[in-house]
């Protein structure tokens, strides 16, 4: 019974928060979708031309943003109604240090604060630059470090940083990340920063990483896989004469 309430208390809160990441982004196009919609109404009366062309499009997104949010709601309530049954217990494991953490295999599974801090700051200024809101949540346990939201759209990542001191090497994700990957293939985002020491470069964000064939490892459970076989560096574009 207490690990029931235990995975039930933590399945209540993680569907608590993607309840909030719908509500945030699908009510705010539902807004602007009404102002547009307010807009158009004025502009038809006072008959400008086009107003009613954009009235109809307003109020089918609108209807479609509605309708979105409303079966995203009741998906969420039916998890909500999922509950655990037959939990019967199958072992005791004693956890100890391992014993060959000075080993390079073993090594490489321990992060570097500074070269995280650097790829933090490298994804969130990317995600600013294209306007969207972001929030740094990798204090939070989430699975995921960073949440971006286009106001515009209602369009929503959650993303995973993932940053390397040097040009190339092995990213890995924990059994959570992965979960979390093939539970959200919509919007979860894999972002890797190589070059941390020196110059950062932002790869090609991944949507929907979980689709690659990530190698398990069961010694110390991961998944690993080399950053060249599924990204390339982000190229920006800017126009001649823009702000």
């Amino acid at each position: 019974m207490p690990f029931r309430e235990q995975v039930k208390n933590e399945r209540t809160v993680e569907l608590q928060r993607i309840a909030e990441h719908v509500e945030l982004s699908l009510t705010e196009v539902l807004r602007r979708t009404d102002r547009e919609i307010g807009g158009a109404i004025e502009d038809k009366a006072n008959q400008v031309a086009g107003a009613e062309g954009r009235l109809v499009q307003a109020e089918n997104r609108y209807s479609t943003a509605l309708e979105r949010r409303d079966r995203r709601r009741r998906e969420l309530e039916q998890q909500q109604a999922l509950t655990l049954q037959g939990v019967e217990r199958l072992a005791t494991i004693l956890v100890l240090p391992h014993p060959n953490s000075n080993d390079p295999e073993v090594k490489n599974l321990k992060s570097s604060r500074e070269t995280e801090m650097v790829a933090m700051n490298v994804v969130m200024d990317h995600e600013r630059a294209q306007g969207r809101h972001v929030e740094d949540v990798s204090e939070k346990d989430l699975s995921y470090d960073v949440t971006s939201l286009d106001l515009k759209t209602g369009d929503l990542k959650l993303i995973e940083v993932k940053g390397l001191a040097a040009v190339t090497g092995t990213i890995l994700l924990t059994p959570n990340d992965h979960r979390v990957a093939e539970d959200r293939p919509d919007c979860f985002c894999l972002c890797i920063v190589t070059n941390c020491a020196s110059e950062p470069i932002l790869q090609e964000p991944i949507v929907n990483p979980a689709r690659f064939n990530w190698h398990e490892v069961n010694k110390v459970q991961h998944y690993w896989m080399q950053v060249d076989a599924m990204t390339k560096p982000t190229r920006e574009s800017k126009e001649i004469g823009g702000a």
